[in-house]
């Protein structure tokens, strides 16, 4: 063995420390978002609000010296390209630098998620733990904000040349519940980081923990009064119960099934339209939030792009159109249109190669071995019904890695006959830090 393969694997373990310190930097900062922006703005230290997206760009060389150099993934290649194309186009589509950058920085998540493409969250023992510590704070961050009224609420802060509002305080139609967003920026936000945080959490603790701050999430979700984010976590729960009291041997495959069946949510925004376009939407009634997405949100990007740019329909109108870029930065901001679904804002974006990528991800789950970003698919695909998903940037970050085994030998690997042995209940790994363990069928990483 030469000297060179002996060092080898110590230089890929060092490098693999990158995405897990990037997710636990973005997580942190877009879970509490709120108490961030506020003190670091009143410090005058608002650029450590970018940190994040400093780590995000190293990322951005992993994925393409491990994806694209190391595992010569064309998919990875040709996704890489058509990001940077689409930042192209919707530089023109938008018609400002400063739409340029965001559309960027928006992005940079999106190689952060997918640099996790052949190891398994479960192995990062430090990562995980800032997770869990991130799910009792969320929750605890929704309670007080019940009952104080925190400073950082209603502040306003500069961004690229456009002021945002890091909260707001108000009442949901049809009842006096307040809309509480806790340490986060907003209340969707805040229930996101507790259901995200809990499912990664949960799967290595007891049924009765699960059950027991369950509850407590949920109760914490319905304070947010985030309808989607609840019924999603009662859900969560429903199943998790479900796989546990099957046989050992049957829990991945039905773990593998139910993350498979979850992708099916992806037609419901096309269902309800047909059902139920052009209903009255009844103001302060309670399906006014559905019916709203329904006649405009999803339905009207369409119709503005078809007026913009009707080969959109087809190429997409680039990065940041429809999104919070074309409405902070651009001369277009008129036509912005809150595009309430992850997919659908996706589409508008990218076009017909997002559709060719989704069936790639969709081929790839077939082959995936990681419980936990199965776990994330049934996660992210419910979730993002009703939401586009694309900020804060954690959101993002997420959904690319759920997605990130379409990338991975390992899964090829796993599909071609090999077996990885996962249980529902996983031990703590012994490897300290960030360093994750590497799957004998992921080759020389």
């Amino acid at each position: 063995m030469t000297i060179s393969a002996l060092h080898r694997p110590q230089m890929t373990l060092i490098s693999l420390n990158i995405e897990a310190i990037a997710l636990a930097v973005y997580l942190i900062r877009d879970a509490f978002g709120g108490v961030i922006r506020y003190y670091t703005s009143i410090y005058h230290m608002n650029a450590l609000w970018y940190v994040p997206d400093a780590v995000a760009l190293l990322c951005l060389v992993q994925f393409f010296v491990h994806c694209i150099l190391r595992n010569r993934s064309t998919l990875a290649l040709l996704v890489l390209v058509q990001i940077m194309l689409s930042l192209v186009l919707g530089y023109f589509m938008l018609g400002t630098v400063n739409a340029a950058v965001s559309s960027f920085k928006m992005m940079l998540p999106v190689f952060v998620g997918f640099c996790f493409c052949d190891s398994s969250l479960g192995s990062y023992r430090k990562l995980l733990s800032v997770i869990a510590v991130t799910f009792y704070l969320s929750v605890i961050g929704v309670f007080l904000t019940k009952f104080y009224l925190m400073p950082w609420v209603g502040y306003k802060y500069e961004s690229f040349g456009a002021v945002r509002e890091a909260g707001r305080l108000w009442w949901a139609y049809g009842g006096d519940d307040q809309r509480l967003m806790g340490f986060a920026a907003d209340n969707t936000m805040a229930a996101f980081f507790i259901l995200v945080s809990f499912a990664i959490t949960s799967i290595r603790m007891s049924t009765t923990w699960c059950l027991l701050f369950g509850s407590i999430a949920i109760y914490a979700i319905k304070l947010t009064t985030s309808k989607t984010t609840m019924i999603v976590l009662v859900l969560y729960l429903i199943l998790l119960v479900f796989v546990r009291m099957l046989p050992e041997k049957s829990r991945f495959p039905a773990i593998r099934t139910i993350a498979l069946w979850s992708f099916a949510s992806i037609f419901v925004p096309f269902f309800m339209i047909v059902v139920a376009s052009g209903t009255a939407a009844v103001p302060h009634s309670t399906l006014f939030s559905i019916v709203d997405r329904i006649n405009n949100s999803w339905q009207k990007p369409f119709i503005y792009l078809t007026q913009l740019m009707p080969v959109g329909l087809v190429t997409g109108c680039g990065a940041g159109c429809f999104n919070y870029p074309q409405q902070l930065f651009s001369p277009l901001a008129s036509f912005w249109v809150p595009v309430d679904n992850f997919y659908i804002g996706t589409y508008l974006m990218f076009g017909l190669p997002f559709a060719a990528f989704m069936v790639m991800v969709f081929r790839a789950t077939f082959g995936a071995t990681d419980v936990y970003k199965l776990t994330l698919i049934f996660v992210v695909n419910l979730f993002t019904i009703t939401v586009l998903n694309y900020g804060p940037a954690s959101g993002l970050l997420i959904i690319a890695l759920s997605f990130s085994e379409v990338f991975s030998r390992r899964t090829a690997s796993a599909r071609a006959g090999d077996t990885v042995p996962i249980v529902l209940r996983q031990p703590m790994p012994s490897l300290e830090g960030f360093r994750p363990d590497i799957p004998a069928a992921s080759g020389s990483r």
